[in-house]
């Protein structure tokens, strides 16, 4: 009986310290005009289908979004990203775009792409006012104007195309004193040097943040929301081999897709007030 007693509190002990850090890593309030974002039936079903592995509600919650800010979206892709945040901030927000700089065929196809999927969706997404970052053009919004910058998983693109640099210096340039900008991408291994044109689409965590620093500015907070712990980062195509690229075809598919996303860092980074 003492045995049974012992093993029993043991278990409600460690029940109890589960539920504690489960309500611990959950966010204190969730705006539910962002979760109806989220759950809007107009969405791209093959986005919907990868809500699982990147956590929408939860990283745009980290980011500290709100319903009234300026919020600037730098290289959308199919656009992910933009047919939640442009049906969250249609009422009372402002919402920039800034779109790859024109010039390559592949590019400007996704561009197009990108920009009949929006009109799609007509006013669900309210105003979405492009801009353009990369290759010399680098005003994203006006100066001082944004709230929260976002990118996701560019930032190995900026690397290897020679101008991180110049894209975080725009990022800090459009953003308020205190603003935030929010960066997701492909966490490289710390046992290798980083390339620094990243052309394995990975990119050490310690490496972003001095990027970061150097254009002035400063760690507000990370998150392992988009981790990944079955991606060993070594794959003969890069991060590309992996879904939802899946680079290598049928070869070995099964397996890559079993293994998921990319392991993927998530981290804020705050413009200082002064």
């Amino acid at each position: 009986m003492q045995t049974y007693l012992r093993i029993r509190g043991l278990l409600i002990t460690t029940l109890l310290t589960l539920a504690a850090c489960a309500a611990a890593a959950a966010p204190a309030h969730v705006d539910p005009a962002l979760t109806a974002a989220v759950a809007s039936p107009a969405r791209t079903a093959s986005f919907v289908a990868r809500d699982s592995a990147r956590h929408p509600v939860e990283e745009l919650e980290f980011f500290g979004i709100a319903p009234t800010q300026t919020v600037v979206e730098l290289w959308p892709g199919g656009g992910y990203w933009t047919e939640i945040l442009g049906a969250y901030l249609a009422a009372d927000g402002h919402y920039y775009v800034a779109l790859n700089a024109p010039g390559s065929a592949e590019e400007d196809a996704n561009v197009a792409r990108w920009r009949a999927r929006i009109a799609a969706q007509g006013n669900r997404l309210g105003k979405v006012q492009e801009t353009t970052l990369g290759k010399g053009h680098f005003d994203i919004a006006p100066a001082g104007s944004a709230d929260l910058v976002l990118t996701f998983r560019n930032l190995h693109n900026w690397m290897d195309g020679g101008y991180a640099e110049e894209a975080l210096a725009a990022c800090f340039r459009a953003l308020k004193p205190g603003g935030i900008l929010g960066i997701e991408e492909h966490r490289g291994r710390t046992d290798r040097p980083q390339d620094p044109k990243a052309q394995d689409g990975y990119v050490r965590e310690d490496y972003a943040i001095a990027l970061a620093k150097k254009t002035g500015f400063v760690l507000a907070g990370s998150s392992e929301i988009n981790a990944n712990p079955r991606d060993t980062k070594d794959w003969v195509g890069g991060v590309w081999t992996l879904p939802p690229t899946l680079s290598q075809g049928d070869k070995d598919r099964a397996r890559y897709l079993a293994i998921g996303e990319a392991d993927n860092f998530v981290m804020k980074f705050r413009k200082p007030a002064r």
